[in-house]
């Protein structure tokens, strides 16, 4: 059987644009996943410790036979491959950041993984590039659309600016 998530990725660590490229590209590659829709690329101001270099961030939509358990590993394994490694800092830099914001209409609240992202309706570094995809996508907890999220971030809030540069995926989406 085969699931929807919808996967944000971002990085500030070296070429941000291209550490997320390489990651959804490596997940396209592990067999387990098949994207089949990808936002547009946003420079983003950093939340939770500005000291740091602004982010490059996306959403990317997956189809994948994976359990969510299953699927948060392959994850790991990408941010692992491309260099990611722990810090005391939360929300610190990063080369590659991948997490799981929904998983079909499934709410998990497990130790180690909470579908959906439990920061979801707090970002706009995740919201905007969601709604370039899947803006009617409902938070099965709350019942509000990813645009109604959206569009209740208070104005003014951290800087998300789109970047010219297009998803490198067509071929991979259906």
């Amino acid at each position: 059987m085969h699931h929807t998530a919808y996967i944000s990725i971002g990085s500030n660590i070296g070429d941000g644009l291209a550490n997320c490229r390489s990651g959804a590209a490596w997940l396209a590659g592990s067999g387990n996943v098949t994207v089949f829709s990808h936002s547009r690329y946003y420079r983003t101001e950093p939340v939770g410790y500005p000291d740091q270099n602004w982010f490059v961030n996306a959403v990317f939509g997956i189809g994948t036979p994976l359990d969510p358990f299953e699927l948060l590993e392959l994850l790991q394994a990408a941010q692992r491959i491309h260099g990611r490694e722990k810090t005391a800092i939360r929300f610190g830099p990063r080369v590659l950041d991948l997490d799981i914001l929904f998983y079909d209409d499934m709410i998990v609240e497990e130790p180690g993984l909470v579908i959906p992202h439990p920061r979801i309706g707090e970002r706009r570094f995740v919201l905007e590039p969601l709604c370039d995809i899947a803006p009617q996508w409902m938070h099965p907890a709350l019942g509000v659309s990813a645009v109604e999220l959206l569009g209740g971030l208070p104005a003014g809030g951290p800087a998300c600016i789109p970047l010219d540069a297009q998803p490198k995926f067509q071929e991979t989406m259906t």
